[in-house]
């Protein structure tokens, strides 16, 4: 008896932790950009949140595609001002559920950070009710003045005196080194985080059930450093976003 009961905890723990894994069939597959075009494809894409935002201001110019499937987000300054850059698939598509990933090459430099990171556009309006308002569902947020980190979050029910928020802190010595892949298993039933295909994180808080929109975003503000420090120009790339058809919850 002993036996079958590690047998069925074994094939649990298979079956929860290798999602990362599951979904690179093409039937599973439902939405993607591997950035192959000479420039934003703007069927897919919008650029959020144009003008000043918190330290810089987001200009179009700081999206460029490289020609051999690549997009950079790069800081740069222009002047006394710091010019960055948001793109969201706000307005064109959203999700309920599903698993999300990014392949991405992390910044380098202080005082702006990147992010991977899921938006409702219902956010903070049923307070109290976060599966109708939903949840900012911060993929990875990613510092390069802690550049052995990355960081899920999750802030729900507004951002005044009602917010709420869940996080945790990923360790791992190699991130500011080449290519990493960052991903999200989203389901009714909470959400479970990984880097490199390896488990990082879960939990059932602050569980949205609206339909939300992907952001790839650098921002300058405090909480990264002194963006007097950096070297710039800076960049955070991105080799692919894809998403993926939510499996069933168990």
């Amino acid at each position: 008896m002993k036996h079958l009961t590690a047998l069925v905890a074994f094939l649990s723990a298979i079956t929860t932790s290798a999602w990362a894994a599951e979904p690179a069939k093409d039937e599973n597959l439902v939405w993607c950009d591997e950035f192959d075009g000479p420039k934003l494809d703007e069927a897919k894409w919008m650029y959020r949140g144009l003008g000043p935002r918190k330290g810089g201001v987001n200009v179009k110019e700081a999206v460029t595609l490289d020609g051999q499937g690549h997009l950079a987000i790069t800081t740069t300054k222009v002047g006394e001002k710091y010019h960055t850059g948001m793109i969201a698939t706000q307005g064109k598509h959203e999700w309920t559920y599903g698993y999300f990933e990014c392949r991405v090459k992390l910044q380098a430099q202080p005082g702006h950070w990147s992010a991977f990171w899921l938006q409702s556009p219902t956010y903070g309006k049923a307070i109290g009710d976060v599966k109708q308002s939903g949840t900012e569902i911060d993929i990875f947020e990613y510092l390069a003045r802690t550049p052995n980190q990355i960081h899920h979050n999750l802030h729900w029910d507004g951002y005044g005196k009602a917010h709420k928020h869940a996080g945790k802190t990923h360790t791992q010595p190699d991130l500011a080194e080449g290519w990493h892949t960052v991903g999200l298993d989203w389901t009714e039933k909470g959400y479970v985080f990984y880097v490199d295909g390896k488990e990082t994180w879960r939990t059932d808080k602050g569980v949205s059930g609206a339909p939300e929109y992907i952001i790839l975003s650098a921002e300058v503000g405090p909480w990264a450093g002194k963006i007097a420090e950096a070297k710039l120009p800076d960049s955070v790339c991105f080799d692919y976003v894809r998403v993926y058809k939510a499996r069933p919850a168990k």
